[in-house]
């Protein structure tokens, strides 16, 4: 392989801004634009390979402390830095490569995560949501292929394809040889002369599309459902990454959430609950009848059979509890007061005093309560 320095013409010691208006006076020499000839097309390619060696600061240096086959004999040959000893024999090299196997522009989408916003109805029931979402899609212009319709990739000159640059490293342990990707091609093994004017030769671009999806009965806040191959496409075309919803579920004005039970407090007055009624409630699966005995006390639990929530995984539904709230009227005419006095002499309660303690009870009559 020819010496960089030598395919530029300038010294090893040569300034950044040397390098640069050397390659650049070669450039227009060479370009097959101004030279068609195929000789200069070769050299072409070789000046821009040592120019992009040599113009960067760490490639240069690990160029210098090695060099390669064409950089031996001389004074200025030496012994390979320890780090091209690391590269050897502990995959150096970067770019996520190995000898020989050039990389692949397709590469796996990466996931997508949207929030969906959900009633405590849609939790009951479950629902059917079409969710818009903003990712990569497959290029419809070069389906994929990076490259401009009617063109395609060409083989690499400088690596012939395989992605890597070889050289022979003079070390302590004697010669070795190391790869590193190939600058030109950036370990492709390929490059693309027209790119796709649409996605840029990328193979994909932004847009916005509909995913249909029926979220489950019993999900609730924080729950994640994945759904594989519906996030981004890949690089060139790749297969999609996977998208997570991530549920949240808004609170009721009535109804509230215990595991598979729905809680609501129900308002009686001192009368109904004295004598006990029926009543319609408006529940979420719609009107049910709730029948009150009578004598009912505040904090008594009513229980509706199947009208809570459908399990996540599982199909009998959970109950609704109803616990009740005995109201007390707080104004009262002369007649009603006359009346309640009357009712008080009759049944004659007992005045009022201290029950015995229960640990618990008032946390188990505020969770009776709670919404």
């Amino acid at each position: 392989m020819a010496d960089h320095y030598e395919v530029l013409g300038v010294a090893r010691d040569a300034s950044p801004e040397e390098i640069k208006k050397a390659y650049r006076r070669l450039a227009r020499q060479l370009h097959p634009d101004v030279n068609p000839g195929e000789d200069a097309a070769e050299r072409f390619k070789l000046v821009t390979h040592a120019y992009d060696v040599l113009s960067d600061p760490d490639q240069r240096q690990r160029y210098d402390l090695g060099g390669d086959s064409g950089a031996f004999g001389g004074a200025g040959a030496g012994f390979g830095g320890f780090s091209d000893i690391f590269e050897t024999f502990f995959g150096g090299g970067g770019g996520g490569t190995r000898a020989g196997r050039p990389r692949s522009r397709r590469e796996r989408g990466q996931d997508a995560l949207v929030r969906v916003d959900l009633t405590l109805g849609d939790v009951v029931f479950g629902v059917h949501r079409d969710i818009e979402v903003d990712t990569a899609v497959l290029c419809e212009t070069c389906q994929g292929s990076c490259c401009q319709p009617g063109t395609q990739p060409v083989t690499c000159d400088i690596c012939h394809g395989s992605g890597q640059i070889q050289r022979t490293v003079r070390s302590l342990l004697g010669n070795v040889v190391t790869s590193q990707p190939c600058t030109t091609c950036q370990g492709y093994g390929t490059t693309i002369p027209y790119p796709c004017s649409t996605c840029q030769g990328q193979g994909r671009v932004r847009a916005r599309r509909t995913v249909s999806i029926d979220i489950p009965a019993g999900v609730e806040t924080g729950l994640r459902l994945q759904l594989p191959g519906s996030g981004e496409v890949g690089p060139a075309g790749g297969p999609n990454g996977d998208l997570y919803l991530e549920v949240t579920v808004a609170s009721h004005d009535v109804f509230s959430r215990d595991g598979d039970d729905l809680l609501a407090t129900l308002e009686v007055s001192m009368i109904d609950a004295i004598l006990g009624t029926s009543v319609t409630i408006d529940s979420l699966d719609g009107p049910v009848d709730l029948e009150i005995r009578q004598g009912v006390q505040a904090g008594d639990e009513l229980t509706i059979r199947g009208r809570g929530i459908t399990p996540l995984r599982g199909e009998q539904r959970g109950d609704l509890r109803v616990a009740v709230q005995v109201v007390t009227p707080s104004h009262l005419d002369p007649k009603s007061r006359a009346l309640v006095q009357e009712l008080a002499k009759r049944t004659r309660p007992a005045p009022p005093h201290l029950a015995e303690f229960h640990p618990g009870l008032f946390s188990k009559l505020r969770g009776k309560f709670k919404r």
